[in-house]
């Protein structure tokens, strides 16, 4: 009997970074999903079609199991929809996703679907049931169906955010490699990743495939800098992030410089006792507790903090805001007091959450300093924000414009991709190289960049950039 070739669809994260969702197909009646993501910003689904981008266009008889990278929403969003479509199998994720994907599906639900607390709880009870927690680095056996041929997989850590992972598939003989999102080097918390073995076929993020980041030094620096500003006029820092990876990654940076500055203050107008950390989203506090009860997972140096005595998530001069009330609260005393702060709020593009508020009442203050520490999609408010803050442009947010007085800076160095080198170096790493590359989670001129570099290093290999 003739051995099927293996064939892989890509249900998001072709014509962009959002909306993550790749389908394996191993023959007729078995099939695996890779993630399955929500589409952000002007970005949309394969169909072509925005009233579809929340939808699942692609059939889902065939599908076993759902095998999920790490639990950013631009990976996980569309679950709810997966479940509604008809999918029934399970969810295998790493450990640490296992603890932290209820919370952000908790989310999801109850922005997209429904704030009654019946039905939010009836699905998360439902979600526990079907989510399978997976060790590292161990193999594990996907149930298939109408054949004996048998599928393996295996998490290993990818040093994007906590508990993320690449997959390696292996199935008649063929070992197939999905990076997920792989973190860039030196990301606070957490280990570098290390390459796989073998990759027959590797499907690759290519985010910052034309790109290299600033050192993780540098970046620091320019971090202390800008509060070094803050103190002298007496501005606000808004600070647009993720509620899971790069808020605790701040949090974590923030420390650090907070403790050394204060060792080495000599100038009266910098008061680092003062400097408020401001962290308002219900859910990053959420994560910063599971983050803390997964310190197992953290890298070698975060480790070490602690057994010093220092807590890099959890330290003196860290305020966190829970109630809409005491939100409504701060922004309004923040607009009419000079105070110097920095205020962590998501949504890490400003399409929505509570940084919206802050931007709307302190984005016309020239004391205002706004800092992207993440990709901004495009047409987002945060994209907007970036592209035009030097032209004197204006920002459209909740139907209102606003001109772009404050003083904005993007630190690439806190990105929680791997820039260009990290990629090749993943590449690199593996002892047996792939026949084939599919680039994916990037923007075309990003992925084109990437591919001519690969095939620069690997002129053997076949470097595809899908369009489905």
């Amino acid at each position: 009997m003739l051995r099927q070739k293996l064939t892989i669809s890509h249900h998001g994260a072709v014509s962009g970074v959002t909306g993550s969702c790749h389908e394996l197909h191993l023959d007729t009646d078995n099939s695996v999903l890779i993630d399955c993501g929500l589409f952000q910003g002007a970005e949309i689904s394969p169909n072509g079609s925005r009233f579809e981008q929340l939808s699942i266009d692609f059939p889902v008889s065939t599908i076993q199991a759902l095998i999920v990278s790490h639990c950013h929403i631009d990976h996980v969003g569309r679950i709810p929809y997966l479940l509604a479509a008809g999918f029934k199998g399970p969810i295998y994720c790493s450990e640490p996703t296992a603890e932290l994907l209820p919370l952000v599906l908790k989310d999801a639900i109850k922005i997209g679907f429904t704030k009654d607390k019946a039905l939010v709880g009836k699905f998360l009870a439902l979600i526990h049931t079907m989510i399978v927690a997976v060790p590292y680095r161990q193999w594990q056996l996907i149930p298939l169906k109408n054949t004996r041929n048998v599928l393996k997989i295996k998490l290993k850590p990818a040093g994007h955010i906590l508990g993320s992972a690449y997959i390696e598939c292996a199935y008649n003989k063929q070992r197939i490699v999905f990076s997920g999102d792989l973190g860039a080097s030196y990301t606070p918390l957490l280990p570098a990743p290390k390459s796989p073995y073998k990759a027959d076929i590797l499907v690759l993020e290519s985010t910052y495939g034309d790109k290299n980041h600033q050192q993780r030094r540098h970046r620091k620096s320019q971090l202390k800098q800008i509060i070094e500003k803050c103190f002298i006029n007496k501005g606000v820092i808004l600070i647009p992030a993720f509620s899971i990876g790069r808020t605790q990654e701040l949090l974590y940076e923030l420390e650090d410089i907070i403790h050394h500055s204060k060792q080495a203050q000599r100038v009266k107008t910098e008061n680092w006792d003062d400097l408020e950390i401001i962290i308002d989203s219900p859910l990053a506090s959420e994560f910063t507790e599971v983050y803390k009860k997964l310190r197992p997972y953290w890298d070698k140096e975060a480790k070490n903090k602690v057994m010093a005595g220092r807590h890099p998530l959890s330290f003196e001069q860290l305020t966190t805001i829970n109630s809409h009330q005491d939100h409504i609260n701060t922004v309004a005393y923040l607009k009419k007091t000079a105070r110097p702060c920095i205020v962590i709020a998501a949504s890490g593009m400003c399409s929505g959450g509570r940084i919206v508020n802050y931007l709307k009442a302190l984005i016309e203050d020239k004391r205002t300093d706004i800092l992207f520490v993440g990709y901004q999609a495009t047409a987002t408010p945060g994209w907007v924000i970036q592209k035009y803050a030097d032209r004197q442009g204006y920002v459209e947010l909740d139907g209102q414009r606003y001109n772009i007085s404050a003083s904005v800076y993007t630190l690439s160095g806190y990105s929680a991709h791997a820039d260009q080198a990290g990629l090749l170096r993943f590449i690199k790493g593996l002892r047996k190289k792939p026949k084939e590359i599919r680039l994916v989670h990037g923007d075309n001129a990003a992925k084109l960049q990437l591919k001519q570099a690969i095939e620069d290093l690997l002129p053997d290999s076949v470097v595809l950039i899908p369009d489905s």
